[in-house]
């Protein structure tokens, strides 16, 4: 074995004890890198610690950097790898500490450096969840044109009722100008309620305590669309549109072999085993001779 293929199963390979324990020790530095950013951005801690801390990250950024270029190294289409999710993410979480050196506080997007952890999927043999994260995207895709239409919707409708506190509501109140005035319709529409800006009359107060009302209401709308979509998706995935050959029933699950209302043999590619089994023993107890 040379040395890129030893190092391709090293890196990319997960089958092995070493490869693991490779992963492993690179996600373990990946989470530890992060903390250090974030403990940085302490006032305190960064006056005390500063130097160390500085040290510590100029350390993991030359480590991920030579494991970046192993990665290309043992790969045969380097350039296609550095286009992919992964390898993007690995060249962010290295370019701000290089940065640095030109653009002081470029460190501090090292953050990004926590997506490297997605990787405990393959680590960990968890690559179904990412099926169910497929499923989810679907379902945004599908659901995106309603929950766009609803967003318009909802645009109107504060533009509506900002434009009409404006004109309901002194500029004492806070509601110097529509735009304003909108703020107050977008934070009272979605029940936030940050209680900066309060309509002072009583026909203000009227329109807030609808609009508030309203807002129950239509929040509701995107997750009805968006859960709709996703039993949509899980069925699809779930269950086939194929029809029981005895009964026609359809929505069967997809490994399912026998019609869960009449017991028809599902699989038309090959020989129903109840069937063999009832024939070899006709077979057997047919008398010859």
């Amino acid at each position: 074995m040379d040395l890129r293929t030893w190092l391709f199963q090293l890196i990319f390979e997960s089958d092995t004890r070493l490869a693991k324990s490779f992963d492993i020790a690179l996600i373990s530095l990946i989470l530890i890198s992060v903390a250090i950013v974030m403990l940085d951005s302490v006032a305190s801690l960064h006056a005390r610690y500063g130097a160390l801390f500085l040290g510590m990250e100029w350390g993991f950024t030359v480590i991920f950097t030579l494991e970046l270029a192993l990665r290309l190294y043992c790969l045969d289409r380097p350039l296609r790898y550095l286009k992919s999710f992964y390898g993007v993410i690995d060249l962010l979480s290295i370019l701000p500490t290089w940065l640095s050196l030109l653009i002081p506080g470029a460190q501090s997007l090292l953050v990004v450096r926590i997506l490297r952890v997605l990787r405990v999927f393959r680590v960990l043999r968890l690559m179904e969840f990412l099926g169910e994260g497929k499923i989810l995207l679907q379902s945004l895709r599908r659901s995106s044109r309603k929950i766009l239409m609803f967003l318009s919707t909802v645009l109107m409708l504060v533009i509506i009722f900002g434009s009409m506190i404006y004109l309901i509501e002194p500029p004492e109140a806070g509601f110097t100008s529509i735009p304003r005035a909108i703020y107050w319709a977008i934070v009272t529409l979605t029940t936030v309620g940050y209680g900066d800006i309060t309509p002072l009359t009583p026909l203000g107060q009227f329109l807030s305590s609808v609009v508030m009302i309203m807002g129950y209401a239509i929040l509701a709308v995107p997750t009805g669309v968006f859960s709709a979509e996703m039993m949509r998706s899980i069925r699809e995935q779930r269950y086939s549109d194929e029809a029981c050959p005895g009964c026609g029933h359809e929505g069967h699950e997809r490994d399912a072999r026998y019609c869960k209302r009449c017991g028809a043999w599902l699989d038309e590619e090959s020989e129903d085993p109840r069937k063999k089994k009832h024939d070899d023993e006709q077979a057997s107890a047919t008398p010859t001779g």
